[in-house]
């Protein structure tokens, strides 16, 4: 889990003498590395209070997650200026024998050691009340000259929000944040009340909850991508702020991306590990070109909503993208702002570059793993899935821009809302919340290519060839992939993928087959692509690893020609929270591959899923390409729209026999 679960028994032990004593734990002398040295702001005898809000659910109930960070932090011997007040709830069973269970703790962390201040009945991690609870503690309790707060739990990007209360279900929203500040304090963009505001959680490095929270915080801290379960390293960025009192938040973000990816490092968990700081002075701008990009694109759509919607998309599929983002994993719908931007130039070009030069300027500092290399450090909202209940989260949001909100609306419901007049016409401005049409419409149209006959070229390769008005109702081409045994009666589904060679602009699609499909440790799996890049793709695989169902996240090389095993992660839950738990494989693991199959001879509309290989892991457990048993496979083109919706091409039928393939269609 997030930590070796053996730390919650050295915790039991050396909870109060910890508590007693004046640790002599520090963090690394250079606190910051890799980065010129600046002018501190301020002095060092500054007082500071560093707010930490735990919300420990199922991270902590399941691994004890939370007691290894508390931990950490008492690795940080604090001067005398320096304090840490900690809320602790949201989780059924707190992995240590101190944070009290079906309660909220209230404890202190400063040069006296750990304390606890207050112990209050329970309350719902996850309420907006909770929350402004905990400030008002904060702010007459322990009045500092800088304030620093962390959100501590899963998070879900935009629509979903963060710190999800395993109890109540309940999460907080970015709305709930925004309202929650703003009972307790002003928001003042020039003197703002916090220093910095961090998220160790996943996803919530988004310009929406920047948004959220401007006139609060000094800079933003968070990650685009999913944390690895390792998350921010505690004793290394505490360490750093009780050495010099006299840093601003800019150098304090820094020393918590550092610290973080050194961690990420030591725990094999860097691959796809991103953190970012956000200088919040810089986000007005930002703000403005957003919205002009925005306007433009909703322009843009209106005039060739097709045409629009279909480049559009292709540049959101190949952009940097967040969360998984395929049917088995879930899908958290974030994209990185400036990849996506980048992209779209071409069919944008009034206001992208501004946009690119904004996000520049806004995000001062950031890291990110090999395989994440093209984030800005800022991400946005894109309906990857077309789910109508998240985009309606998203068209709640305060904080979301407008002339987006209408374009996504526009997008997946086929329909202008009210409020897109206020960018479409001179006439009065519309306002209200966005409701849910009652009869959506459909911009896209597949009927033509449902079971499009596929043919075969002079060198034995499946294609389709599609017309201009067919490729402009297309976001993506997969490739979906079968085994048929006709004595079995089976059909056994291996997965979807975008091994493809396509010619959009003259609308031809060819299959790159040579026989081989990815296997594990010579075990043929079931993978779902989630991420295409020039340098690498990304896929998921579904398999019960020791008995938990859970997503094997693996990356397919360019440069070597290989596969890169990343870890495993559970799904995302149905109200968005993702899974920050990247588990890393160990010799002894038992993995069982998880596929999905039906009868051929059956009238089953479903795929079933179902166990079928289990082996163990070892130090030498690999996925590599490798070469199909002879039988009979099956391949069909998947025609992907805007709004997620699909087509499937007639199958083109390969036989594979001693090495040798041959390819048929209808």
């Amino acid at each position: 889990m997030r930590r070796q679960y053996w730390m919650k028994h050295y915790w039991l032990v050396a909870f109060f003498v910890i508590c007693l004593l004046t640790l002599s734990g520090c963090a690394d002398a250079d606190g910051v590395k890799g980065q010129q040295a600046a002018a501190d702001p301020y002095k060092a005898t500054d007082t500071w209070t560093v707010y930490w809000y735990i919300c420990g659910t199922d991270l902590e109930s399941e691994g004890g997650a939370a007691t290894a960070d508390v931990q950490e932090l008492l690795e940080a011997t604090l001067p005398e200026n320096v304090r840490v007040i900690l809320q602790t709830g949201g989780a059924k069973q707190w992995q240590n024998n101190v944070f009290p269970n079906g309660a909220v703790g209230r404890y202190v962390y400063d040069s006296q050691g750990l304390r606890l201040v207050e112990a209050l009945p329970d309350a719902d991690m996850g309420s907006r009340d909770t929350l402004r609870d905990f400030l008002r503690f904060g702010k007459e309790k322990y009045p500092a000259d800088h304030q620093v707060f962390v959100f501590w739990d899963h998070g879900g990007g935009s629509a979903a929000g963060v710190c999800y209360d395993e109890r109540t279900g309940h999460m907080l929203s970015l709305d709930d944040l925004r309202s929650s500040f703003q009972e307790i304090w002003q928001p003042d963009e020039k003197n703002p009340p916090f220093e910095l505001i961090g998220f160790d959680a996943c996803l919530m490095a988004s310009i929406d909850t920047a948004k959220s929270l401007q006139g609060f915080t000094r800079y933003m801290t968070a990650s685009e991508e999913l944390e690895p379960g390792n998350g921010w390293e505690y004793s290394g960025w505490m360490g750093a702020l009780a050495k010099n009192p006299a840093m601003g938040g800019k150098t304090l973000g820094k020393a918590i991306c550092d610290s973080y990816m050194e961690g990420c490092q030591r725990y094999g968990t860097a691959g796809d590990a991103t953190l970012s700081v956000i200088d919040m002075a810089a986000l007005p701008q930002l703000n403005s070109a957003y919205e002009a990009y925005g306007k433009e694109a909703l322009q843009r759509a209106v005039k060739e909503p097709q045409t629009f919607f279909s480049a559009f998309g292709r540049h959101a599929q190949i952009a940097e993208n967040y969360g998984g983002n395929t049917p088995k994993q879930g899908y958290a719908n974030m994209v990185d702002l400036g990849d996506l931007v980048k992209n779209s130039r071409a069919i944008l070009p009034e206001n992208a570059d501004k946009l690119l030069q904004a996000l520049d300027a806004c995000v001062v500092y950031k890291v990110n793993g090999v395989y994440r290399p093209s984030g800005k450090g800022i991400s946005g909202y894109y309906s990857y899935n077309g789910d109508t209940n998240g985009l309606m989260a998203y068209l709640g949001l305060n904080a979301s821009s407008l002339p987006v909100k209408c374009l996504y609306y526009y997008q997946i419901f086929g329909e202008l809302p009210a409020q897109a007049a206020n960018y479409l016409s001179s006439g009065d401005m519309a306002s209200g919340s966005f409701a849910r049409p009652t009869a959506p419409q459909k911009l896209f149209q597949l009927s033509s290519l449902e079971d499009l006959a596929v043919d075969v070229d002079k060198d034995g390769a499946a294609f389709v060839q599609l017309t201009p008005e067919q490729t402009e109702n297309l976001s993506s081409v997969h490739c979906q992939f079968v085994y048929m045994n006709v004595e079995q009666d089976a059909l056994l589904y291996l997965g979807s993928d975008a091994d493809i060679n396509a010619d959009w602009d003259k609308g031809v699609f060819k299959d790159n087959f040579q026989g081989t499909w990815p296997m594990l440790d010579g075990h043929p799996v079931y993978i779902e692509i989630s991420q295409e890049t020039d340098d690498y793709n990304l896929y998921s695989v579904p398999i019960l690893l020791n008995g938990m169902e859970c997503n094997l996240q693996v990356a397919y090389s360019f440069k070597d020609s290989a596969w890169h095993i990343l870890g495993a992660r559970k799904e995302i839950g149905s109200n968005g929270a993702a899974e920050r738990n990247l588990i890393q494989l160990k010799a002894g693991d038992r993995i069982t591959t998880l596929h999905y199959g039906m009868t051929i001879s059956g009238n089953e509309e479903e795929f079933k899923q179902f166990e079928m290989d289990t082996f163990a892991v070892t130090a030498q457990t690999h996925m590599a390409d490798e070469k199909l048993e002879d039988g009979t496979y099956g391949y069909c083109f998947e025609f992907i729209d805007p709004a997620n919706e699909s087509a499937l091409s007639k199958m083109a039928m390969y036989t594979i026999k001693n090495g040798n393939i041959v390819t048929e269609v209808e």
